[in-house]
C-alpha cells in the first residue's frame, strides 16, 4: 500500500513543483539557481540515447522516469528515496531530465532548471515539424552533422539490427521514404485526436511509427543512426509476437501486416480511407472461373462447364500491393558447370494483370482460373515479387533477376478501358527497392532508397549508409518495390537519367 502510495507521489512531482513555482513568481520569488545551474557543464551529450524504452533501470517502471544527464541511465522519481535522488547523491550525478514533462532538474537539491542551451537535448528527445520544414524537406540535400561528429542526410539513416530485426527495419525505412506518409506522422496533429475504442492497444503502432519517422528525419540528430526500439516493441506487441525482434521474419508479410494494422488503427475501415489507402490502395477486377477435378472423364467434364458455377465470374476487390509472380527457374547450367541465374523482364510479370493471361489457382478442395486487370492505380504502387514458395518440407527461393527500369514504368496497358479514359497519369518512377540476400531462412535485407531533394541513391543495410548507381539497383534479387506516379507537370523527365 505504501509503495502505491509512493508511486502516486512521484507522479504529482512535478504539478506540486509548477503550482510552488507559480505561486513564487507570483509573490515574485524565483529560486535564483534555477537559472544558474553551476553542473550544466558536467551534461555528458555523448551517452545520451532516447532510443530506447522510457523505464527505470532499477525498478523497471514507466512512472515518471527521469534520464540522468551525466551517465544517460534512467531513474524513477525525483523526491528523497527515489532512485534518481539516490544516484544523484551516490555518483554525484546531479542534471536530470524528466522523459515525460521535458523539464530539467538538479539532484538532490531539487531545483528546476532554466536554461536555453538545453533545447537541444530536449528536441532529440522530441523532434517537432513545422508545416514550411516539412514542405522544404525534399528541396535540398543539405548534409548535417550529428553531435558525435558524423555527417548524415535526414531521411536516409541507419537502422539498428538489434538481432534479426532487419526484415522489419527495411519496411520502415521504405515507408519513411514515401513523401505524403511521411509528412502525414511527422505531425503529431494529424493523429493524435483519432479516438480509440478503451483498452485498443493498436494505436501504439501509430504513436511509434510517428515517433520514429520524426527521429529518421531530425536535421538535429546527436548520432548518424537511430535504434527502432520501440518501435519493434510494439510491432511485438500489437502482432501478438507473430513478427519478433530475436528472429527472422518475411519483409513481405510484415509489411502486409503492417500496412493493414496502421489502417484501422487510425480510424480506416473497408469503407472509410486513412493516409494508408490513400497513398498506397488501388483495385482491380478479378475473372475466377471454376475448373472440375483433374481426375474426372471427359464427359463428366464437359457436363459440368456447362453449369452455372463453373462460369466465369467477375468481383472487384482493392489492393495494397500488387504480387508479381516469376517463372520457374530453369536449372540450366554453362560449360562449367556453374548455375546459370534466370533473368526475366517486369513487364513479362507485370502480364499477369493485362486482363487476358490466365493462371490456375489451386486451393484444398477445388481449382481455378483466374485473370486479373486494374481499375484504378494509386499514387504510390508497391509491387511484391513472389519469390518464395512454401511446401511441408522446407521454402524455396527463386533467384530469378527481374530487369527493370528505374524510371517511366507505363502501367496503361495493364487498365481497363474506362479506367485508360479516367486516369490520366500512369507512369511511375522507382522511389525504394527492397532486396533479400542468401539462404531463403537465414538471408539478410537490404534497400535502395531515393533520396528526392538530391535524386541520389543509396543503400542502407542496418547502421551501413552508402551512396549506389541507379545501374547497380537492377542487378540485385529485389522483393518489394515502392513506385511513385509521376506528378502532372514531370512527364517525361527523370530524378535519374537512369
Amino acid at each position: 500500500m505504501i509503495a502505491g502510495v509512493k508511486r502516486e507521489r512521484d507522479v504529482d512531482e512535478d504539478e506540486e513543483e509548477e503550482v510552488r513555482v507559480k505561486i513564487g513568481r507570483s509573490h515574485g520569488f524565483e529560486d535564483k539557481r534555477s537559472r544558474h545551474c553551476p553542473y550544466l557543464d558536467t551534461i555528458n551529450r555523448s551517452v545520451l540515447d532516447f532510443d530506447f524504452e522510457k523505464l527505470c533501470s532499477i525498478s523497471l517502471s514507466h512512472i515518471n522516469v527521469y534520464a540522468c544527464l551525466i551517465c544517460g541511465k534512467y531513474f524513477q522519481g525525483r523526491g528523497q528515496k527515489s532512485h534518481a535522488y539516490i544516484h544523484s547523491v551516490q555518483f554525484t550525478h546531479h542534471v536530470f531530465l524528466n522523459l515525460h514533462t521535458l523539464k530539467f532538474y538538479c539532484l538532490p537539491d531539487n531545483y528546476k532548471i532554466i536554461d536555453s542551451s538545453l533545447e537541444d537535448i530536449t528536441y532529440v528527445l522530441k523532434p517537432t515539424f513545422t508545416k514550411q520544414h516539412i514542405a522544404g524537406l525534399d528541396k535540398h540535400g543539405k548534409l548535417y552533422r550529428a553531435y558525435d561528429g558524423t555527417t548524415y542526410l535526414p531521411g536516409i539513416v541507419g537502422l539498428n539490427n538489434i538481432k534479426a530485426n532487419d526484415y522489419a527495419n527495411v519496411v520502415l525505412q521504405a515507408l519513411s521514404n514515401v513523401p505524403p506518409l511521411r509528412n502525414y506522422f511527422l505531425e503529431e496533429d494529424n493523429y493524435c485526436r483519432i479516438r480509440r475504442p478503451p483498452g485498443d492497444i493498436m494505436f501504439l503502432l501509430v504513436q511509434r511509427f510517428g515517433e520514429l519517422m520524426r527521429k529518421l528525419w531530425n536535421p538535429r540528430n546527436f548520432k548518424a543512426h537511430v535504434s527502432p526500439h520501440e518501435m519493434l516493441q510494439a510491432v511485438v506487441l500489437c502482432s501478438k509476437k507473430t513478427f519478433q525482434i530475436t528472429k527472422q521474419g518475411d519483409a513481405v508479410d510484415f509489411l502486409s501486416w503492417f500496412l493493414n494494422a496502421l489502417h484501422g488503427a487510425l480510424g480506416g475501415t473497408k469503407k472509410k480511407t486513412s493516409i494508408i489507402t490513400k497513398v498506397f490502395q488501388g483495385s482491380m477486377r478479378i475473372f475466377s472461373k471454376k475448373l472440375p477435378h483433374p481426375d474426372l472423364p471427359a464427359e463428366e467434364k464437359e457436363a459440368l462447364l456447362l453449369k452455372d458455377e463453373y462460369q466465369e465470374k467477375m468481383s472487384e476487390s482493392t489492393f495494397l500491393y500488387l504480387t508479381l509472380d516469376l517463372p520457374t527457374a530453369p536449372l540450366y547450367k554453362d560449360e562449367k558447370e556453374q548455375l546459370i541465374i534466370p533473368q526475366v523482364p517486369l513487364f513479362n510479370i507485370l502480364a499477369k494483370f493485362n486482363g487476358n493471361n490466365e493462371k490456375e489457382y489451386k486451393t484444398y478442395k477445388e481449382n481455378f482460373l483466374k485473370r486479373f486487370q486494374l481499375t484504378k492505380l494509386p499514387p504510390y504502387l508497391v509491387f511484391c515479387i513472389k519469390r518464395f514458395t512454401k511446401n511441408n518440407f522446407f521454402v524455396e527461393k527463386n533467384p530469378t533477376i527481374v530487369n527493370f527500369p528505374i524510371t517511366n514504368v507505363d502501367l496503361r496497358e495493364y487498365l481497363t478501358e474506362e479506367a485508360q479514359a479516367t486516369e490520366k497519369i500512369t507512369t511511375y518512377d522507382l522511389v525504394a527497392n527492397i532486396v533479400h540476400d542468401g539462404k531463403p531462412t537465414e538471408g539478410s535485407y537490404r534497400i535502395h532508397v531515393l533520396h528526392h531533394g538530391t535524386g541520389k541513391w543509396y543503400e542502407l543495410q542496418d547502421l551501413q549508409v552508402i551512396d549506389i548507381l541507379p545501374q547497380m539497383i537492377t542487378l540485385s534479387e529485389a522483393y518489394i518495390q515502392i513506385w511513385k506516379r509521376q506528378d502532372k507537370d514531370e512527364g517525361a523527365e527523370s530524378h535519374t537519367g537512369a
